[in-house]
């Protein structure tokens, strides 16, 4: 556990209220929200046919290999902050704060503009019962409801549990009824038939493409590790709901792309801009399209709630550690939970719905993969090392294996991302040192002082 320095703000601020079927819960609601439906034409597009499903196959096996990692580091450290935590105990020991420091001025950007992609989305389906609005009405719509999911999220978590799993659920019905209204005018002849030559030269650069968009569907398998302090035996519940939820899934994904794919040929899905209401109204008429679409909407609305619920707990630890502004380290005088942070992250969000949606996803990703899921691969290595007598609920799975896989398929997207993604995420990360080397003069620490090594969860209470 942390050391006393600590304990006492968090322990009796937070309530361990969350277990492992509403993590879980929360993790899926993250994972599915409108990813699936606004991917699924940009998928087929890009890979070419109907073999597009290999990209969500790809992308599961990347989420499984990296979930091993935030398994083993989140049940050994659950302190809300998540990757935070990880970094910081990691790399204090040549370093400093320098990858902490790094990753809450990424996490700033990134959990936000994810959060911006579900908003983008839910109002892209909202074109099917308004196709005329405009541009200011598109972005007055998206601000409404970045206000919303602020304001519904702005209370104590036992509350937002309830609504979290209402959520949760109807997000599997939207899954459900579109898989089904596929499934019940379906031709084997467009799913299964595949180009003449799909696996040519240019397949590998499809897929690299392709599993850009396939991770981005996975992304918030680990949001309940953001919620450490929050969790109910966190050693058995936190690696529990990140690999239940990344192979539940999985196979939710498998049969929804199947059965999108056999409705329509694959240039038609690649073409469409709401591809769920297409399938279902191909399927059982307009009316049935109409409901299935204000349930993605809601499940839109969803994945947003969920991931701000877990993102804003990211810089309220860091402040506590003295690695960021105090004033995220505030809690609501009344309800308990970290609202500067909240609210800062729910303006981030509104502004990055005024983006487009591919420049988005590209960005979120190229931004994350270097300071987060590659450096929390060589943490994971480091505190193995370091700190052998870390007690670990869970340890990984054929280690280092999944740490293998897991870099080289982080790799991989990386190299695929767009130009301009790469060199934008490339100038955040550098302005990020500076402020960094800044901050470190005015506080006297590393490089400027010699490292403080605290082995927080070493120490005894």
């Amino acid at each position: 556990m942390h050391s006393n320095a600590t304990q006492p703000t968090r322990g009796s601020s937070f309530h361990r209220s969350i277990g492992l079927f509403s993590g879980t819960a929360i993790n899926m609601t993250q994972m599915c929200g409108i990813g699936p439906f606004i991917t699924i034409p940009i998928m087929v597009a890009t890979m070419g046919g109907p073999q597009a499903v290999i990209g969500w196959i790809v992308g599961a096996i990347l989420a499984v290999a990296d979930g091993m990692v935030w398994a083993e580091l989140g049940a050994a450290m659950p302190g809300s902050g998540g990757t935070y935590v990880y970094l910081r105990e990691a790399f204090q020991y040549r370093t400093g704060k320098l990858m902490p420091f790094l990753f809450i001025w990424t996490v700033l950007l990134t959990i936000p503009l994810l959060m911006s992609t579900g908003i983008i989305g839910m109002v892209e389906y909202l074109g099917f019962f308004f196709p005329h609005l405009g541009w200011w009405e598109v972005h007055l719509i998206s601000l409404a409801a970045t206000a919303l999911v602020t304001l519904l999220l702005y209370r104590r978590i036992e509350s937002i549990r309830v609504i979290t799993i209402a959520l949760w659920v109807i997000m599997l019905l939207s899954v459900i009824g579109v898989s089904a209204a596929g499934f019940s005018d379906f031709h084997p002849a467009y799913a299964f038939t595949y180009p003449q030559g799909m696996f040519g030269g240019k397949f590998f650069v499809g897929l690299g493409a392709g599993l850009i968009i396939g991770i981005y569907d996975y992304l918030g398998y680990f949001t309940t590790a953001y919620m450490g302090d929050e969790l109910r035996d966190p050693g058995r519940t936190m690696p529990g709901s990140i690999i239940i939820s990344v192979i539940a899934m999985m196979f939710v994904y498998l049969i929804l792309n199947i059965s999108v794919l056999g409705v329509a040929p694959w240039q038609e899905i690649a073409q469409s801009k709401s591809i769920a209401s297409l399938v279902v109204e191909h399927s059982w008429g307009h009316t049935a399209a109409a409901v299935m679409t204000v349930l993605i909407i809601v499940t839109a609305f969803a994945s947003v709630f969920a991931g701000l619920l877990g993102g804003s707990r990211v810089p309220f630890q860091a402040a506590h550690e003295k690695v960021f502004l105090s004033v995220f380290g505030k809690l609501h005088a009344r309800h308990g939970f970290p609202h500067v942070a909240l609210l800062t992250m729910g303006v981030i969000t509104a502004i990055g719905t005024f983006f487009d949606l591919a420049e988005v996803i590209n960005m979120l990703l190229a931004a994350t993969i270097i300071v987060q899921f590659i450096a929390q691969i060589a943490a994971l290595v480091v505190l193995r090392k370091r700190q052998p007598e870390l007690h670990r609920p869970y340890r990984q799975w054929l280690y280092p294996v999944p740490c293998v896989i897991a870099l080289v398929g982080w790799i991989y997207v990386y190299v695929s991302a767009s130009t301009l993604s790469l060199i934008l995420s490339g100038i955040w990360i550098v302005a990020g040192l500076v402020v960094f080397a800044i901050w470190a003069r005015v506080n006297r620490s590393w490089p400027f002082a010699p490292v403080e090594i605290r082995e927080a969860y070493l120490e005894k209470d």
